[in-house]
């Protein structure tokens, strides 16, 4: 009740492909988070979703991303990529010292390079730590370097409790 916008995890086939029943039963716009399988992309943009979040540095190869990319085209539906800090490539990391807002903006440019070259523009970035500090030095960083729109948020993966307060 009250939501304007609803993300829903899409972890296999069947999720992706239940995004059409969900469509039917309600007016709220649903994105879907996709990990690593850039086919559940393509059956979630199929399925009717209004939005797609996915990590391009997760997804494989160029051409899966390319396909990702010509799917929501066709289908005029904006990708989110999802820049998280705990989930960065071990070579940004390795090259920043951890998971830096530095390596986090290089991960977001380098994921923005990959939709762009395959002719795709609707895009939007999250670049999400879990403390605050290091999530806004990041943003700061990438608004420097593009005028991509910014999906604000802090992520945190712990408990209820601490979850709650550092998502707050």
């Amino acid at each position: 009740a009250g939501c304007e916008i609803v993300r829903v995890a899409v972890p296999d086939e069947t999720s992706a492909r239940s995004i059409a029943d969900i469509k039917k039963k309600t007016g709220i716009p649903i994105i879907a988070d996709i990990h690593f399988d850039h086919r559940l992309a393509i059956i979630a943009a199929e399925s009717g979703v209004d939005g797609l979040r996915i990590n391009p540095g997760n997804i494989g190869s160029m051409d899966k991303v390319r396909n990702v990319a010509d799917c929501a085209r066709h289908h005029g539906i904006p990708i989110r990529i999802g820049v998280n800090a705990g989930s960065l490539d071990s070579d940004l990391t390795g090259k920043h010292g951890g998971a830096t807002p530095d390596a986090m903006v290089e991960s977001a440019l380098r994921q923005i390079d990959m939709l762009e070259s395959s002719g795709f523009m609707d895009i939007k970035v999250s670049l999400k730590a879990s403390d605050v500090p290091r999530t806004v030095s990041a943003y700061r960083k990438l608004a420097s370097k593009t005028d991509i729109p910014l999906h604000l948020g802090v992520t945190e993966a712990g408990g209820l409790f601490p979850g709650l307060v550092k998502s707050s």
